[in-house]
């Protein structure tokens, strides 16, 4: 049992589950931890989607002014209730929002936020590039498709990968959030100031 007990530790280490989660997804996967961490995340992420409808009228406001004072954010993330607003993990990930706005540069918040005229124009772009490379005609919408995914990838706050853990994109790390703390969480703005940029 000290060997489960072990596993439990270095699972909850890596996800942040509670106890009774890490252990029934060690029993679930074999005393497997790589397998039992895709479980949670698999469970975590359902979790979230049903926590997704809730409203969220509490939350924060947070400033960020990057060293140097050349860049700073401006971010407002909800949450349902005050007590989460108040919880120190969510104030924490609000910080490292506001610094992944401030160092990745995303456009908007989601891929929704993108207007149709924004996306129609850079398919424009992308038809014009395949054209000039040279490509076969029945591959053009299958680039011009992974395109406008990169495209999404470095634009939406949601879809971009957490600059402390490439292995984590935002939207994930949203949604175990959501899950820990039991709560749904919705990022709902940010502007970014750069000196010199409009």
């Amino acid at each position: 049992m000290a060997n489960m007990s072990a596993l439990v530790k270095e699972l909850r280490e890596k996800t942040g589950a509670g106890i009774l989660d890490c252990q029934n997804a060690l029993k679930e996967n074999d005393l497997d931890v790589e397998k039992s961490i895709d479980f949670l995340r698999q469970k975590g992420l359902a979790a979230a989607a049903k926590k997704a409808g809730r409203e969220t009228k509490e939350g924060l406001v947070s400033a960020y002014i990057h060293a140097g004072s050349k860049i700073g954010v401006l971010l407002e993330v909800n949450c349902e209730t005050d007590f989460v607003a108040r919880n120190e993990e969510f104030q924490e990930f609000v910080k490292d929002l506001a610094l992944q706005i401030a160092a990745a540069n995303p456009s908007c918040v989601k891929r929704e936020d993108v207007s149709q005229d924004l996306i129609d124009r850079e398919k424009g772009v992308y038809l014009g590039q395949v054209k000039e490379m040279g490509k076969p005609e029945a591959a053009w919408e299958k680039i011009i498709q992974g395109k406008l995914e990169k495209y999404f990838q470095e634009n939406c706050l949601l879809e971009q990968t957490f600059i402390k853990d490439s292995s984590v994109m935002i939207k994930d790390l949203l949604s175990q959030k959501i899950s820990k703390l039991g709560e749904n969480i919705s990022i709902n703005r940010f502007t970014r100031y750069q000196i010199g940029q409009a």
